[in-house]
């Protein structure tokens, strides 16, 4: 009896605080949406510089398929490793193939749970906000120290340092998971070196759209090795 009273209470807690991460979920992304809207039109209204609507569609006709595709794609591809909190708080604050996708698997790892379970979710979650409140103090004493560091940071002898930074934080995330299932990595770096290396114009302002093609190109050959008994 007492068994499953416990369970009827943390399985309404659960719910409970599903239900909160969604509804606080969906007012901040409809929040920050409607300020990023809002700032170009109101710097059009104030200096009287609406842009041509013909132009607009034709720019968006041009270009919006594409973000729309890559925003189907990253939903699918990175809700079930980050939980619905950890997406909701990534997709507010950005930057998440860099930062916060590395900053959750991480803490996953290091507390050996799974994305999808619920301790996953509540770690997840931490461990992206964690992120983007280091990255937001980081921005700002970058800021308040710019003039100050400007000479140290514009000495030619660590430009090779700066340009390896992004390098050594996915190569050593990268060793990391790599050497759980080595045989599953060889073919998405087999296709991204070939990409990357036929295709000049695939850089780092790409990544957003490589990550998922990379995922869901990964899924179909472990799904191919897994059933010729490779794995």
């Amino acid at each position: 009896m007492n068994n499953e009273m416990n369970c009827s209470i943390a399985t309404g807690t659960g719910e409970n605080y599903m239900n909160s991460v969604h509804r606080w979920g969906r007012i901040w992304n409809l929040s920050v949406m409607i300020i990023l809207f809002a700032f170009p039109v109101a710097v059009g209204l104030i200096f009287r510089a609406l842009p041509d609507l013909k132009g607009l569609g034709l720019g968006l006709l041009a270009t919006a398929p594409m973000y729309w595709a890559v925003g189907i794609v990253e939903t699918f591809t990175y809700i079930p490793m980050l939980g619905a909190g950890g997406s909701y708080l990534s997709f507010v604050t950005g930057n998440i193939s860099n930062l916060k996708l590395p900053c959750a698997l991480n803490a996953l790892d290091q507390a050996g749970v799974k994305g999808n379970s619920d301790e996953g979710e509540v770690l997840s979650t931490i461990a992206i906000a964690v992120s983007s409140i280091v990255t937001t103090l980081i921005i700002v004493l970058g800021v308040v120290l710019l003039i100050p560091l400007r000479p140290l940071l514009e000495n030619p002898v660590l430009d090779p340092a700066f340009a390896q930074i992004l390098p050594a934080l996915f190569g050593a995330l990268g060793v990391v998971f790599v050497s759980r299932n080595w045989k599953i990595s060889i073919a998405p770096i087999v296709l991204m070196l070939i990409l990357f290396i036929s295709i000049p114009a695939l850089n780092s302002g790409t990544v957003g759209i490589m990550v998922p093609v990379s995922v869901i190109f990964t899924l179909i050959v472990s799904r191919i090795m897994y059933k010729k008994g490779w794995l």
